[in-house]
């Protein structure tokens, strides 16, 4: 296991570093879009106290949308107002849409970066490794 792990992080790194070029490497598998990462922040000039009043209506209905499971995990940013959910939805455009008919959304309050995201690309090189004895 330990061997397995350390194999993973020299994948991980080397698939990420600058400058390595696919070509020195073995290519790495397409990844399926499985889910979505949305980091919500506040434009410069937000009216923060709209914000607050707007926020129990916000909180609300981002419950919903974690009860109907399209909201998997929530959090919020440690370095600046605002927040991160992984959404169970592989489409960018319903994401969008999604996220924009929140109250916050819908006033032009919070924006989302939105980035499709799967599992671990230098997996798949690993399982299908040759096995070393």
């Amino acid at each position: 296991m330990k061997r397995f792990l350390l194999s993973l992080a020299t994948a991980s790194v080397v698939a990420a570093s600058p400058g390595v070029s696919m070509a020195q490497t073995n290519a790495l598998p397409n990844t399926p879009t499985t889910k979505i990462l949305a980091v919500g922040t506040f434009p410069a000039g937000t009216d923060m106290q709209l914000v607050q009043r707007t926020l129990p209506t916000e909180v609300r209905e981002t419950a919903q949308l974690y009860l109907e499971g399209k909201i998997d995990q929530w959090y919020s940013l440690q370095d600046r107002p605002g927040v991160a959910f992984i959404l169970n939805v592989t489409d960018i455009g319903k994401a969008h849409e999604m996220l924009e008919a929140l109250p916050l959304g819908k006033a032009h309050l919070m924006t989302f970066s939105l980035f499709p995201i799967g599992p671990l690309k230098p997996m798949g090189i690993l399982v299908n490794a040759p096995v070393t004895q």
